[in-house]
């Protein structure tokens, strides 16, 4: 089946490496065009001399933004344009999670970072792609949640109640876009990213045992579930959230 995504532009930001990286690698190998964004310009110029020694002739544009920033974030929207006349797809992955503990115990400068990357900031990028042509050219946005924005967890739940925030955001936008514009969410499970790296580095054996796919999972098969919702396989499908997470949230309860 042909993704129909050759010759469109995906901007993705959080590309420098994990889920972001796996994302714009997969749309280079469909034949779109992929602005990468992150913080730090040399880790995108190495993303993007993979991309191209993997896949080339592919249009591949690296530029440095802080996700949060908007100032940078426009600049970046703006060379995106500059470089390949518009935008058909944007990728809001970039997230943080400076704190780990009770909620009741999360400082004001931590719960306002986690704030701003992971739940503003999609709002803000959102609207850059819009006044960039995104709308026009009836193009689709992605967003990255996680499960934990369905369910309950002991020591990250302020970074969860940012994810819940990033699933209802996506239904608002997907229902205020329509219908030029769809709006989608992809909440991975357990996947093997710098992010989540305390959560599985000592014990991935141990954790893949409780999966009912048996493994915690890799960066491509969050890209991959990205593609099909940034493809014509897709068209008809908005404001949902595709829960990619090896079955986590369908293991049995104690009761």
């Amino acid at each position: 089946m042909r993704t129909g995504l050759e010759g469109r532009t995906a901007l993705v930001t959080g590309a420098s490496r994990g889920i972001g990286k796996a994302i714009a690698t997969a749309f280079a190998a469909e034949g779109a065009n992929v602005v990468l964004s992150s913080r730090k310009q040399e880790a995108l110029d190495e993303v993007a001399a993979e991309i191209r020694a993997a896949h080339p002739g592919a249009g591949v544009l690296a530029k440095a933004a802080h996700v949060g920033d908007a100032e940078q974030a426009a600049a970046c929207v703006d060379a995106a344009v500059a470089e390949f006349g518009g935008l058909d797809i944007l990728v809001n992955n970039a997230g943080t999670n400076p704190y780990f503990g009770p909620m009741a115990d999360i400082e004001p400068a931590a719960a306002a970072k986690t704030v701003q990357v992971n739940q503003f900031a999609i709002v803000q990028w959102t609207q850059l792609a819009l006044r960039a042509s995104l709308a026009e050219r009836g193009g689709a946005i992605i967003n990255i949640a996680s499960v934990g924005g369905m369910v309950t967890e002991h020591g990250i739940g302020y970074y969860n109640a940012t994810k819940a925030a990033v699933i209802h955001l996506s239904r608002q936008f997907a229902m205020e876009l329509a219908p030029k514009v769809r709006v989608n969410c992809i909440a991975p499970g357990l996947v093997k990213t710098h992010l989540a790296r305390a959560l599985w580095e000592n014990n991935e054996a141990e954790i893949g045992k409780y999966m009912p796919l048996g493994r915690i999972g890799e960066p491509e098969d969050i890209a991959n579930a990205a593609v099909f919702l940034a493809g014509d396989a897709s068209s008809w499908m908005t404001g949902q959230t595709l829960v990619v997470d090896g079955g986590a949230t369908i293991r049995p309860s104690i009761a």
